[in-house]
């Protein structure tokens, strides 16, 4: 019997909850501030991951970023080894006419209060 009374006021509560009766009772002001409390937090919470997302993509699109230039730094600077090579300058400069010299340079020394 008490089981029947318990599942006919529990339906009864849940047929209120449904119906909206909680908004228009007599203590309706305190719920429509909880419910305005929690639509304010759900707004926050929804702008929060939101902003949280652009700034994921962000990181994700520099990361890409910075492999992309460290790729260019890297074949950049051995372009500029190859170029630096005494074989690779001898070869382009001899499109000019200039050549190895076949004596060894000599050091020019300056003797000071001369």
């Amino acid at each position: 019997m008490k089981t029947r009374k318990k599942q006919l006021e529990m339906k009864s509560r849940l047929m209120d909850i449904l119906k909206g009766k909680f908004l228009v009772s007599e203590d309706a002001v305190k719920n429509w501030r909880f419910i305005l409390f929690v639509s304010a937090l759900a707004v926050f919470m929804i702008a929060s991951s939101h902003s949280v997302d652009r700034k994921v993509h962000e990181i994700a699109r520099l990361n890409d970023e910075v492999k992309e230039l460290q790729n260019e730094y890297v074949d950049t600077r051995s372009i500029m080894q190859r170029m630096k090579l005494e074989s690779t300058i001898l070869s382009r400069l001899e499109n000019r006419g200039l050549k190895q010299s076949e004596t060894a340079p000599r050091k020019i020394v300056v003797l000071e209060g001369r």
